[in-house]
C-alpha cells in the first residue's frame, strides 16, 4: 500500500468565495470556466478529508484527478 502524499486536483461546479475557500487551507486554487480546482499534496486520509469537506459543504463534485 503505497501511502505517500501525491498530486490532487479536485474539480468542484461554480466559483467559490473566501468563507467556502477557508475550509480548503492546504489546496491551492483556482478558478478554470465556471469551476472551481483545488490542488494539493495529499496521502489517502488527507484526500478523504477534502473529499468529505467537499460534501459537509454540499458542493457539486465533478471530478478528482491524480497527478
Amino acid at each position: 500500500m503505497n501511502i505517500a502524499p501525491v498530486l490532487y486536483t479536485i474539480s468542484v461546479d461554480g466559483h467559490l468565495g473566501p468563507t467556502l475557500l477557508s475550509a480548503f487551507p492546504a489546496m491551492a486554487v483556482r478558478q478554470e470556466g465556471s469551476r472551481t480546482l483545488l490542488t494539493g499534496l495529499l496521502d489517502q486520509p488527507a484526500l478523504f478529508g477534502v473529499l468529505a469537506e467537499v460534501e459537509a459543504l454540499g458542493l457539486c463534485l465533478v471530478e478528482v484527478r491524480r497527478s
